[in-house]
């Protein structure tokens, strides 16, 4: 079996095309398959992981809210998870994947759920200060550069694009997409608010 460091990338890519399935899951995948495209397709459709993007449509209505209190008291956060039945949301496995959310909040500081979330004027700020930092590179590679420095700007800020405090190589986008295809039901973390003893408040800010 391959190690999932030695996977060519051009195969993740290919593989999540054909399937929606998380980095991480195809990376894994593959190794198990050798690096057999098809096997690890087979792979990932056994596991219910492939077929995790087709309930990303689905409503949820149910779901929990939970809290965490960090640091004696010092960081606090809320975290609101939904999911599509009263069922699935009073199930340990997830009711235990959304306690880590507020885990990995409150150690990770993510400042918006996702990248539609980011509002664009501060998109607009980010791009602006990226140009200033390669406005000497050929203009053919500027946008290029500029993109992926916003790429990482997002997996800094963005919950779902940050790498998981318990397994920095798996996203919480992905981390998510495993759940779904555990539970059978589509999850989506709504919405979260940590608080810090002494921060500015948006008006002090």
């Amino acid at each position: 079996m391959k190690a999932t460091t030695d996977i060519n990338p051009q195969l993740v890519k290919q593989l999540r095309e054909k399937t929606n399935a998380g980095m991480m899951d195809c990376k894994r995948a593959l190794a198990e398959a050798g690096g057999d495209l098809e096997k690890a397709e087979t792979i990932l459709r056994s596991k219910g992981i492939a077929g995790a993007s087709k309930k990303a449509s689905r409503a949820t209505r149910e779901g929990i809210v939970a809290s965490y209190i960090h640091l004696q008291g010092k960081v606090g956060v809320l975290v609101e998870v939904n999911c599509e039945t009263d069922f699935v949301a009073k199930n340990e496995n997830f009711r235990a994947f959304v306690k880590d959310i507020t885990l990995h909040v409150a150690a990770a500081h993510p400042l918006y759920v996702s990248r539609d979330d980011v509002p664009g004027k501060i998109i607009e700020i980010e791009r602006a200060i990226y140009a200033a930092q390669v406005k000497d590179k050929p203009a053919t590679v500027v946008n290029k550069i500029v993109d992926g420095k916003l790429d990482k700007f997002y997996s800094t800020v963005c919950l779902l694009e940050q790498g998981f405090i318990k397994n920095p190589d798996q996203t919480i986008n992905d981390l998510v997409k495993s759940k779904i295809a555990e539970l059978g039901e589509n999850i989506v973390v709504r919405r979260f608010t940590r608080y810090l003893v002494g921060e500015p408040l948006p008006a002090e800010a």
